[in-house]
Protein backbone atom coordinates (compact mmCIF):
# COMPACT_ATOMS: atom_id res chain seq x y z
CA UNK A 1 0.00 0.00 0.00
CA UNK A 2 1.43 3.40 -0.93
CA UNK A 3 1.83 6.08 1.78
CA UNK A 4 -0.85 8.24 0.18
CA UNK A 5 -3.46 5.50 0.65
CA UNK A 6 -2.64 4.68 4.25
CA UNK A 7 -5.28 5.12 6.90
CA UNK A 8 -4.51 7.64 9.69
CA UNK A 9 -3.79 4.74 12.05
CA UNK A 10 -1.27 3.08 9.72
CA UNK A 11 0.64 6.27 8.98
CA UNK A 12 0.65 7.31 12.62
CA UNK A 13 1.97 3.95 13.77
CA UNK A 14 4.68 3.91 11.10
CA UNK A 15 6.00 7.23 12.40
CA UNK A 16 5.98 5.88 15.95
CA UNK A 17 7.96 2.79 14.98
CA UNK A 18 10.55 4.92 13.20
CA UNK A 19 10.96 7.17 16.23
CA UNK A 20 11.32 4.24 18.62
CA UNK A 21 13.93 2.60 16.41
CA UNK A 22 15.90 5.85 16.18
CA UNK A 23 15.89 6.27 19.95
CA UNK A 24 17.12 2.74 20.43
CA UNK A 25 19.81 3.18 17.81
CA UNK A 26 21.09 6.04 19.94
CA UNK A 27 20.83 3.91 23.07
CA UNK A 28 22.91 1.15 21.48
CA UNK A 29 25.48 3.57 20.06
CA UNK A 30 26.47 5.24 23.33
CA UNK A 31 28.87 3.73 25.85
CA UNK A 32 27.39 5.90 28.59
CA UNK A 33 24.91 3.80 30.54
CA UNK A 34 23.03 6.87 31.79
CA UNK A 35 22.54 8.15 28.25
CA UNK A 36 21.44 4.71 27.07
CA UNK A 37 18.94 4.51 29.92
CA UNK A 38 17.59 7.97 29.08
CA UNK A 39 17.02 7.00 25.44
CA UNK A 40 15.42 3.72 26.49
CA UNK A 41 13.05 5.36 28.93
CA UNK A 42 12.12 7.95 26.30
CA UNK A 43 11.18 5.13 23.92
CA UNK A 44 9.05 3.37 26.52
CA UNK A 45 7.36 6.65 27.42
CA UNK A 46 6.76 7.43 23.74
CA UNK A 47 5.01 4.10 23.17
CA UNK A 48 2.86 4.49 26.28
CA UNK A 49 1.80 8.04 25.42
CA UNK A 50 1.06 7.13 21.84
CA UNK A 51 -1.39 4.44 22.92
CA UNK A 52 -3.47 6.79 25.05
CA UNK A 53 -3.16 10.06 23.15
CA UNK A 54 -6.79 11.27 22.89
CA UNK A 55 -6.50 12.49 19.29
CA UNK A 56 -4.81 9.28 18.15
CA UNK A 57 -7.32 7.03 19.92
CA UNK A 58 -10.29 8.84 18.43
CA UNK A 59 -8.78 8.88 14.92
CA UNK A 60 -7.79 5.23 15.05
CA UNK A 61 -11.02 3.86 16.48
CA UNK A 62 -12.58 3.36 13.07
CA UNK A 63 -9.44 2.83 10.98
CA UNK A 64 -7.40 0.25 12.88
CA UNK A 65 -7.98 -3.37 11.93
CA UNK A 66 -8.17 -6.41 14.18
CA UNK A 67 -5.82 -9.21 13.19
CA UNK A 68 -3.94 -12.27 14.42
CA UNK A 69 -0.17 -12.28 14.02
CA UNK A 70 2.03 -15.35 14.29
CA UNK A 71 5.33 -15.01 16.14
CA UNK A 72 7.66 -18.04 16.11
CA UNK A 73 8.96 -18.89 19.58
CA UNK A 74 11.25 -21.79 18.68
CA UNK A 75 11.77 -24.98 20.62
CA UNK A 76 13.72 -26.33 23.55
CA UNK A 77 14.23 -25.36 27.18
CA UNK A 78 13.60 -21.61 26.74
CA UNK A 79 10.22 -21.73 24.98
CA UNK A 80 8.07 -21.05 28.03
CA UNK A 81 10.35 -18.23 29.16
CA UNK A 82 10.15 -16.63 25.70
CA UNK A 83 6.37 -16.91 25.89
CA UNK A 84 6.46 -15.24 29.31
CA UNK A 85 8.36 -12.32 27.80
CA UNK A 86 5.99 -12.04 24.85
CA UNK A 87 2.97 -12.12 27.16
CA UNK A 88 4.52 -9.45 29.40
CA UNK A 89 4.81 -7.14 26.39
CA UNK A 90 1.44 -8.10 24.93
CA UNK A 91 -0.36 -7.62 28.23
CA UNK A 92 0.56 -3.94 28.43
CA UNK A 93 -0.67 -3.31 24.88
CA UNK A 94 -4.14 -4.87 25.08
CA UNK A 95 -3.40 -7.88 22.90
CA UNK A 96 -4.14 -11.55 23.63
CA UNK A 97 -1.75 -14.48 23.22
CA UNK A 98 -2.24 -18.20 22.74
CA UNK A 99 0.34 -20.69 21.50
CA UNK A 100 0.58 -24.03 19.80
CA UNK A 101 3.19 -26.56 18.76
CA UNK A 102 4.10 -27.13 15.12
CA UNK A 103 6.66 -29.45 13.46
CA UNK A 104 9.12 -26.55 13.40
CA UNK A 105 8.54 -25.40 16.97
CA UNK A 106 6.17 -23.37 19.11
CA UNK A 107 4.26 -20.51 17.51
CA UNK A 108 2.50 -17.75 19.42
CA UNK A 109 -0.72 -16.31 17.97
CA UNK A 110 -1.27 -12.71 19.05
CA UNK A 111 -4.67 -11.07 18.55
CA UNK A 112 -5.27 -7.35 18.65
CA UNK A 113 -5.39 -4.15 16.63
CA UNK A 114 -2.72 -3.97 13.94
CA UNK A 115 -1.10 -0.84 15.39
CA UNK A 116 -0.67 -2.57 18.75
CA UNK A 117 0.59 -5.78 17.13
CA UNK A 118 3.35 -3.79 15.39
CA UNK A 119 4.55 -2.46 18.73
CA UNK A 120 4.31 -5.83 20.48
CA UNK A 121 6.33 -7.56 17.78
CA UNK A 122 9.00 -4.84 17.72
CA UNK A 123 9.40 -4.75 21.48
CA UNK A 124 9.38 -8.53 21.94
CA UNK A 125 12.13 -9.13 19.40
CA UNK A 126 14.16 -6.23 20.75
CA UNK A 127 13.90 -7.29 24.38
CA UNK A 128 14.50 -10.96 23.61
CA UNK A 129 17.60 -10.07 21.60
CA UNK A 130 18.99 -8.05 24.49
CA UNK A 131 18.28 -10.82 26.99
CA UNK A 132 19.76 -13.47 24.70
CA UNK A 133 23.00 -11.54 24.28
CA UNK A 134 23.45 -11.50 28.05
CA UNK A 135 22.34 -15.11 28.52
CA UNK A 136 24.86 -16.29 25.94
CA UNK A 137 27.71 -14.99 28.10
CA UNK A 138 26.55 -16.96 31.15
CA UNK A 139 28.37 -20.24 31.88
CA UNK A 140 28.06 -22.60 34.81
CA UNK A 141 29.90 -25.77 35.83
CA UNK A 142 27.88 -28.04 33.53
CA UNK A 143 25.76 -27.65 30.42
CA UNK A 144 22.64 -28.56 32.40
CA UNK A 145 23.41 -25.98 35.09
CA UNK A 146 24.02 -23.33 32.43
CA UNK A 147 20.70 -24.10 30.80
CA UNK A 148 18.83 -23.89 34.13
CA UNK A 149 20.45 -20.54 34.91
CA UNK A 150 19.67 -19.08 31.50
CA UNK A 151 16.08 -20.30 31.59
CA UNK A 152 15.54 -18.77 35.05
CA UNK A 153 17.26 -15.59 33.88
CA UNK A 154 14.75 -15.16 31.06
CA UNK A 155 11.78 -15.81 33.35
CA UNK A 156 13.02 -13.17 35.79
CA UNK A 157 13.69 -10.77 32.93
CA UNK A 158 10.17 -11.27 31.56
CA UNK A 159 8.53 -10.77 34.95
CA UNK A 160 10.41 -7.57 35.66
CA UNK A 161 9.87 -6.23 32.14
CA UNK A 162 6.12 -6.65 32.56
CA UNK A 163 6.30 -4.48 35.69
CA UNK A 164 8.43 -1.81 34.00
CA UNK A 165 6.16 -1.56 30.96
CA UNK A 166 3.06 -1.39 33.15
CA UNK A 167 4.68 1.41 35.17
CA UNK A 168 5.42 3.35 31.97
CA UNK A 169 1.81 3.00 30.93
CA UNK A 170 0.46 4.17 34.30
CA UNK A 171 2.84 7.16 34.37
CA UNK A 172 1.77 8.19 30.87
CA UNK A 173 -1.91 7.86 31.75
CA UNK A 174 -1.46 9.96 34.88
CA UNK A 175 0.36 12.69 32.96
CA UNK A 176 -2.18 12.84 30.13
CA UNK A 177 -5.05 12.84 32.63
CA UNK A 178 -3.49 15.79 34.44
CA UNK A 179 -2.92 17.78 31.24
CA UNK A 180 -5.98 17.13 29.09
CA UNK A 181 -8.18 14.63 30.90
CA UNK A 182 -8.83 11.02 29.93
CA UNK A 183 -12.59 10.62 30.27
CA UNK A 184 -13.35 10.18 26.57
CA UNK A 185 -10.14 8.29 25.90
CA UNK A 186 -10.80 5.82 28.70
CA UNK A 187 -14.16 4.95 27.19
CA UNK A 188 -12.55 4.36 23.79
CA UNK A 189 -9.77 2.25 25.27
CA UNK A 190 -12.22 0.09 27.19
CA UNK A 191 -14.20 -0.41 24.00
CA UNK A 192 -11.05 -1.35 22.07
CA UNK A 193 -10.13 -3.85 24.76
CA UNK A 194 -13.61 -5.37 24.63
CA UNK A 195 -13.40 -5.71 20.86
CA UNK A 196 -10.01 -7.41 21.14
CA UNK A 197 -11.38 -9.84 23.72
CA UNK A 198 -14.32 -10.78 21.51
CA UNK A 199 -12.14 -11.05 18.43
CA UNK A 200 -9.68 -13.30 20.25
CA UNK A 201 -12.45 -15.62 21.40
CA UNK A 202 -13.83 -15.86 17.87
CA UNK A 203 -10.40 -16.36 16.33
CA UNK A 204 -8.97 -18.86 18.81
CA UNK A 205 -12.09 -20.79 19.72
CA UNK A 206 -11.75 -23.17 22.64
CA UNK A 207 -8.36 -22.81 24.28
CA UNK A 208 -6.82 -25.31 26.72
CA UNK A 209 -4.86 -24.07 29.72
CA UNK A 210 -1.20 -24.95 29.41
CA UNK A 211 0.63 -26.93 32.04
CA UNK A 212 2.50 -24.70 34.49
CA UNK A 213 6.13 -24.05 33.70
CA UNK A 214 8.79 -25.60 35.93
CA UNK A 215 10.23 -23.72 38.89
CA UNK A 216 12.93 -21.14 38.22
CA UNK A 217 16.32 -20.97 39.91
CA UNK A 218 16.61 -18.02 42.29
CA UNK A 219 20.06 -16.77 41.23
CA UNK A 220 19.18 -16.85 37.54
CA UNK A 221 15.84 -15.14 38.19
CA UNK A 222 17.46 -12.30 40.09
CA UNK A 223 20.08 -11.82 37.39
CA UNK A 224 17.28 -11.55 34.82
CA UNK A 225 15.45 -8.98 36.92
CA UNK A 226 18.61 -6.87 37.10
CA UNK A 227 19.09 -7.16 33.34
CA UNK A 228 15.53 -5.96 32.70
CA UNK A 229 16.27 -2.83 34.69
CA UNK A 230 19.12 -2.12 32.25
CA UNK A 231 17.18 -3.02 29.10
CA UNK A 232 16.92 -0.75 26.04
CA UNK A 233 13.22 -0.97 25.26
CA UNK A 234 12.38 -1.09 21.55
CA UNK A 235 15.69 -1.70 19.82
CA UNK A 236 15.07 -3.82 16.73
CA UNK A 237 18.50 -5.42 16.37
CA UNK A 238 21.70 -5.71 18.35
CA UNK A 239 24.52 -5.70 15.83
CA UNK A 240 27.66 -7.57 16.76
CA UNK A 241 26.21 -9.36 19.76
CA UNK A 242 25.85 -13.08 20.13
CA UNK A 243 22.41 -14.66 20.19
CA UNK A 244 21.34 -17.95 21.68
CA UNK A 245 20.84 -20.91 19.40
CA UNK A 246 17.88 -23.25 19.49
CA UNK A 247 16.60 -24.15 22.89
Amino acid sequence: MSPSRRSPSEGDNSILLQRVRKLMDKASATSNTHEADAFARKAAELVARHRIDPDRVMAASGADELAVREIPIGRGAYVRARLALLMAVAGTHDTRVVFGTTPTGTVAHVAGFASDLDIVELMYHSLHGQAASQMAAERRATAAATQRFRRSFLFGYADRMGVLLADSRRDAEADVAERVGLAGTEVELVERSRRVEEFAKESFGRVRTARAAGAAQEHGWRAGVAAADRADVGRARLAGRRALGKG
